[in-house]
């Protein structure tokens, strides 16, 4: 899988790689790898769930806005669905604690001030 990304990501694009602790990202092929490529690895503090709140989250509303509302006929139509809401997600959708802006427009508001 890591040597399949290499081929659509550029060298040296100074990429961060979050991983858990699991003993394949501990592998010193595995940091090699990554290395060559110019990615810095990054892993979560060992036994610390809370590492991955955010994205556990994410996965979260994900499925039960999406995934778990229809079935789909084939992995494309469903990555298609997936990419479209994370563009969703980023763009359109707004958040109560981001003073009811979507994740973008809150951001690009955060940093003109």
């Amino acid at each position: 899988m890591l040597k399949k990304a290499f081929m659509k990501i550029p060298n040296n694009t100074n990429l961060i790689l979050h991983s858990d602790q699991g003993w394949q990202y501990q592998m010193k092929q595995y940091q090699h790898l990554l290395k060559q490529k110019g990615i810095m690895q990054s892993m979560s503090r060992k036994g610390n769930c809370l590492d991955n709140a955010i994205i556990e989250n994410f996965f979260g509303i994900l499925k039960s806005e999406l995934f778990y509302l229809k079935k789909y006929n084939s992995i494309i139509q469903l990555k298609e669905e997936i990419q479209d809401y994370i563009y969703y997600y980023n763009n359109q959708r707004i958040k109560s604690r981001l003073n009811k802006m979507s994740p973008i427009k809150y951001r690009a508001h955060y940093y003109q001030n």
